[in-house]
């Protein structure tokens, strides 16, 4: 592919060639749901800065860095405030925190069978959904911060205990949000 083409989703399935298009569509709409379930909703100037952020080519933390030393445009200067400031700029999601909200996500949308779907897709650990984020991230489809890597994908659960257990008869009530306390 020439610099400069545009990427489609089709040809990130091709190029990771592992899992469906489905996968793919789960994954991005999963990591939407939780980071407003983290973040709470994306406001329209959030979606305002990010527009600015790509077609400058910046992340989270240039915009910050800029911000600070006013070298920003009023009109974005404003989006941060409306925004709620600098602290509430970054929305990003952990790979740990993504897989729990890619769980619970999957259990609201398909209930007992959401094992079985994944499965039906090859996505059988927390791995599979690092590999499909990465796949997002190579094709310049989602961003990462620095200190992000597929390792924290890794062993986040199994898919035994986060989907078979959930309705194992005579198992107390949990949080469906993460891990027991």
């Amino acid at each position: 592919m020439t610099e400069g083409m545009t990427r489609s989703l089709q040809d990130l399935v091709e190029h990771v060639n592992r899992y469906p298009e489905q996968a793919f569509i789960f994954v991005r709409e999963g990591l939407s749901y939780t980071a407003e379930k983290v973040h709470g909703e994306e406001t329209e100037a959030h979606r305002r800065l990010h527009q600015f952020l790509t077609l400058h080519e910046m992340d989270w933390n240039d915009i910050i860095s800029k911000y600070h030393t006013g070298q920003l445009p009023e009109g974005v200067v404003r989006a941060i405030e409306a925004a709620g400031g600098c602290e509430k700029l970054n929305r990003h999601i952990g790979g740990g925190e993504l897989c729990w909200g890619l769980r619970e996500f999957a259990l609201r949308r398909w209930g007992m069978l959401a094992r079985l779907v994944l499965e039906s897709w090859n996505i059988k650990t927390t791995a599979d959904f690092g590999r499909i984020v990465f796949g997002f991230i190579d094709f310049d489809m989602m961003q990462k911060q620095p200190e992000d890597k597929t390792e924290d994908f890794e062993e986040v659960y199994t898919f035994e205990e986060a989907f078979d257990e959930t309705f194992r008869p005579g198992r107390p009530e949990s949080d469906p949000d993460g891990p027991d306390e």
